[in-house]
């Protein structure tokens, strides 16, 4: 099953057997659109690229649109940190502390993404709209995030999974290609089927290299877990829902004496929205007014 659409889309489905679960991402203009707000170095993007990825599949696999789950990545290597948000309908945000570290690369002659993560852990939070959100760390075993994933799977909600991420930096610094695969092992998988799976996954090599040569998604599923059944394909894009309300609630939570002195001194503030980098200005006048409504 090879697709011509170039818009971003997530596929998720199962397979004929009934031993896995599967998600897959093309995300290259989601990731894109990122990199360019952020203006990230290549390996940054690589790293932000990868989480949004992940980040997006994952809340494939939530119940309702409104519900959100976050990966929130802190380590002691140069980027810093990355966070990333997604929805239930294929809305995905992000962002990394420092976008514009230097780029190297690693042993395999790829962009060093473990080197920038460093000693780190990874936080999963699941806002599913209850009274308080389910969190679940690990430690990052590798940076490269996602054997990190697969790690979290495993221990924070006992499913044993497969993911395959893959972010390619073109020379301009814009993506190439973007994209991801998660599979779960299903109660009821067969042992052959799982011996397959992991024998197929030895020689699979680079998910950007097949991108590349024009296979898509479901291809590259399909050649792993043989014939599938789909459940659904979704539009998946980067989406912050960031405005001017939102910031100035963040203006009355500084306080009013503090507001009084940004309104003297500078006469105007400007906020930053982290995740999409997007400005918001409020003159004298609009802080006054807020000042007012403390």
């Amino acid at each position: 099953m090879m697709s011509k659409d170039k818009k971003d889309y997530l596929v998720r489905g199962i397979d004929k057997g009934g031993n896995f679960r599967f998600f897959g991402a093309n995300s290259r203009n989601l990731v894109n659109e990122a990199c360019m707000k952020h203006q990230t170095s290549p390996v940054a993007s690589a790293a932000l690229g990868r989480t949004l990825t992940a980040n997006v599949m994952m809340g494939s696999m939530l119940k309702r649109d409104q519900d959100r789950v976050s990966i929130i990545i802190k380590g002691d290597g140069p980027i810093g940190g990355i966070i990333t948000e997604s929805n239930g309908k294929g809305e995905v945000k992000g962002y990394v502390y420092n976008p514009q570290i230097e780029s190297h690369l690693n042993y395999l002659g790829k962009l060093d993404v473990g080197g920038a993560v460093g000693n780190a852990n990874m936080t999963v939070v699941k806002d599913l709209g209850m009274k308080e959100p389910y969190s679940g760390q690990v430690p990052m075993l590798t940076g490269e995030i996602a054997e990190d994933l697969t790690y979290y799977f495993a221990v924070s909600e006992q499913t044993n999974s497969v993911v395959i991420l893959g972010v390619l930096v073109d020379v301009d610094y814009s993506i190439k290609q973007a994209g991801g695969i998660i599979i779960q092992v299903l109660p009821d998988a067969k042992d052959e089927a799982i011996d397959a799976l992991e024998e197929k996954l030895k020689d699979f090599g680079n998910l950007t290299d097949k991108l590349e040569k024009g296979q898509s998604i479901e291809y590259v599923i399909e050649k792993l877990l043989g014939e599938v059944e789909y459940m659904g394909q979704t539009p998946i894009t980067f989406h912050c829902d960031c405005n001017k309300d939102r910031m100035e609630r963040a203006l009355i939570s500084v306080g009013k004496k503090d507001l009084n002195e940004i309104a003297e001194q500078d006469g105007q503030a400007e906020l930053v929205c982290p995740f999409c980098n997007d400005k918001y200005l409020f003159n004298k006048a609009e802080l006054e007014d807020i000042i007012k409504s403390i």
